[in-house]
């Protein structure tokens, strides 16, 4: 089955290089790129054939949409002509329906919705699908394939996507905002930054091997961590002080309303 990719940019090139190095020839992927610098470039690194945007959805059978929000329509308007029923068009866009989608293809399209997140660039994504009103069993795993190259996949309702778009999909920007705040502050205690930025990161890469390979609730973790009248109780009765749970839940209830937004057509 060939595979094209509507859109080369990080997400889309991660796409890309995860497919191909899931065993997926570069002759079934086909990449529409309108830069010509950008196209030789990825033809160079990946050995595809990169052509417009309508002649890849004519010879795709499965398309993958990964182009921003506010762009989708006009993407959708171009290649609708060259669509036609059975296929699998799987957007990446967020905010964007499935509904949105179908009503500008062909009747018997199926649509796949996507909420991938960034560190997919590093073979460590978390994408969430959502099946359209035309989709079986067939496009969901076809779906599925593609996305475990570049990380784990789950399936979750359509009405849940704004909720996943704020817990994962915007979930990279909360952790590395945390770093960026711990490493400051361990630079203002004395430490050089490097060595502060080290201790952070590793810091992170333990304790997010430890959830998944342990499978305990990291509240037990975090107990396990915090002896009675220690620096860990000292330092987690400060955050407690400061509201900083309920601020993190307030910033997810603010990414999920904005994403219902997006859902809606507000640009703003």
């Amino acid at each position: 089955m060939t595979v094209a990719i509507l859109g080369a940019g990080m997400m889309g090139e991660a796409l890309l290089a995860g497919i191909l190095q899931g065993g997926r020839p570069a002759s079934d992927v086909l990449v529409a790129e309108k830069r010509p610098e950008r196209a030789a470039e990825l033809t160079e690194r990946y050995g595809v054939e990169v052509v417009g945007n309508a002649e890849a959805v004519k010879r795709a059978d499965t398309v993958l949409l990964v182009v921003k929000p506010h762009d989708m329509g006009t993407l959708l308007d171009e290649v609708a002509a060259a669509a036609r029923p059975g296929q699998l068009f799987v957007s990446l866009a967020a905010g964007i329906t499935t509904a949105f989608v179908e009503a500008r293809l062909p009747g018997g399209v199926a649509v796949v919705r996507v909420m991938p997140n960034t560190p997919a660039l590093v073979g460590e994504g978390m994408s969430a699908m959502s099946p359209g009103s035309h989709t079986g069993d067939d496009h969901l795993r076809e779906a599925e394939e593609l996305l475990r190259s570049t990380g784990r996949v789950v399936r979750v309702a359509e009405k849940q996507q704004d909720a996943v778009t704020a817990v994962s999909g915007s979930g990279p920007a909360y952790v590395f905002y945390v770093v960026e705040s711990m490493i400051e502050a361990g630079v203002h205690l004395g430490l050089p930054r490097d060595t502060a930025t080290e201790l952070v990161v590793q810091t992170l890469v333990g304790a997010a091997t430890m959830l998944r390979e342990t499978g305990e609730h990291p509240a037990v973790l975090r107990e396990r961590v915090t002896s009675p009248g220690g620096t860990t109780a000292a330092a987690l009765r400060q955050l407690e002080e400061g509201r900083v749970r309920a601020d993190f839940l307030a910033a997810l209830e603010a990414a999920r309303d904005r994403s219902r937004a997006l859902s809606s057509g507000d640009p703003v």
